[in-house]
């Protein structure tokens, strides 16, 4: 199943409900509000619709004990780029393995143009996968039931 057909099945219940972008100028106190207000854990930065990089809470969190980055400072100052993309049309198993591959918790999925169309998190897979074994969990004790 393609993550596009998925996130338009079960948007509500699965994938995040909010894409919350920023421009690379924006300041990092900015974006910070942003995340909280909207209570998500990342902001895809962009330019125009193509996504260039992305902050974390994590990311934020550094920027601001370890590296010692002021709260007006730009964005791109502490985002992670360039930002590791899925097409929207790859499938469950290939997000997966690119979360794994790149050691990462989250992935904005683009168009054929590149251009932003969602992002999938790993809580998000966690979720949908253990729906789907709860579902064949019930299935397999129901043909047990049956004998």
């Amino acid at each position: 199943m393609k993550l596009s057909d998925i996130s338009s099945c079960v948007r509500g219940d699965v994938f995040a409900t909010y894409l919350i972008t920023a421009t690379s100028e924006e300041p990092r106190s900015t974006i910070a509000l942003r995340m909280r207000d909207r209570n998500v854990g990342a902001v895809v930065v962009v330019e125009g619709q193509k996504p260039i990089g992305i902050v974390t809470d994590r990311d934020l969190a550094l920027a601001l004990g370890a590296r010692g980055v002021a709260s007006g400072a730009p964005v791109q100052n502490v985002m992670t780029a360039p930002v590791r993309t899925i097409p929207e049309a790859a499938g469950i198993f290939a997000a997966t393995q690119c979360m794994r591959d790149a050691g990462v918790r989250r992935l904005p999925t683009v168009d054929k143009d590149g251009h932003l169309t969602g992002m999938v998190s790993l809580d998000d897979l966690v979720r949908l996968l253990g729906g789907e074994l709860y579902n064949l969990a019930e299935g397999v004790r129901h043909e047990q039931k049956v004998k």
